[in-house]
């Protein structure tokens, strides 16, 4: 670095990252419910928990699987329901965006493993049969996401929030089920029925539940159309404070930085620029 940035290039610049961030946060859903969760308390302490457990240092045996699931059962249990499945089921649009959902959201520790490659449908299926825990929700599930042809959604009237909450109600158990990928909406457990043999017919169907699922697909579909009050707000909150700073005069535009500063992490690439600066004036001195 040649000089140091002025003032006014520094205002500039924090300006435009001001405004990439806003912008960036407006587009994305998926940051909007994760800031909303982070503002409520009670969703923040649970959200936590969940984290230090599924996504902390992994132990010389491998992640705490049993806890991270348990954690996670608490977190959809406990947590408010428009923030919990706001986290779940927001939209994506870019890669990006689809992967830190899939990979933050329900993390591998809960998901997939232990093995390598994903084992036959049947065996998480037979794991879930047998588990007090797994087997009631996996009936909710059944009962309030099972497809109604003759509607338009593919779910009975007033049925959509039913089949989130025992969607939601499986993450946590055996059958955990998250995105299969990062482009497209498409869920199921982790496993496949490639080595089902005489029980093929059997695997296809349990996997079809969350593969080939109109009530599922439709619910899904149906909250993102009605995005609850408080997450709008949040957007809203983002589209405001970027038509504020395009709007401001320098003197205001001066005034709301410095009252907003510590909000963003726009601080960091500051204090880097600074110090930066320093360290050269430091040398010029030196010399």
């Amino acid at each position: 670095m040649a000089q140091c940035l002025g003032p006014t290039m520094l205002l500039l610049l924090l300006l435009w990252l001001l405004l990439r961030w806003s912008s960036s946060a407006a587009q994305n859903r998926c940051v909007a419910a994760a800031e909303a969760c982070t503002a409520d308390t009670g969703c923040q302490r649970l959200r936590t928990e969940y984290v230090a457990q599924c996504l902390g240092p992994a132990a010389p045996g491998g992640c705490p699987r049993a806890r991270c699931r348990r954690a996670l059962r608490r977190f959809f249990a406990r947590g408010p329901p428009a923030l919990t499945h706001a986290l779940l089921f927001c939209p994506c649009g870019s890669p990006a965006c689809a992967e830190r959902r899939r990979q933050t959201f329900v993390p591998a520790c809960a998901f997939s493993g232990p093995g390598p490659a994903p084992p036959s449908c049947l065996a998480p299926l037979e794991a879930c049969e047998h588990s007090r825990v797994c087997r009631p929700r996996l009936l909710a599930f059944q009962a309030f996401c099972s497809p109604a042809p003759s509607f338009p959604d593919g779910c009975q009237p007033d049925q959509a929030p039913n089949c989130l909450r025992a969607y939601a109600g499986l993450v946590g158990t055996v059958i955990t089920p998250n995105y299969l990928d990062n482009v497209s909406a498409r869920v199921a457990p982790w496993c496949h029925c490639g080595v089902s043999g005489n029980r093929q017919e059997e695997c296809e169907a349990f996997r079809g539940l969350f593969t080939r699922n109109r009530c599922l697909d439709g619910a899904i579909q149906a909250f993102d159309s009605g995005w609850p009050p408080v997450l709008q707000d949040q957007l809203d909150s983002h589209q405001d404070l970027e038509h504020r700073l395009l709007q401001a005069g320098p003197r205001s535009l001066t005034t709301f930085l410095v009252f907003s500063w510590t909000q963003f992490s726009s601080w960091l690439y500051f204090f880097a620029v600074l110090s930066t600066c320093l360290s050269f004036k430091m040398m010029a001195l030196k010399f």
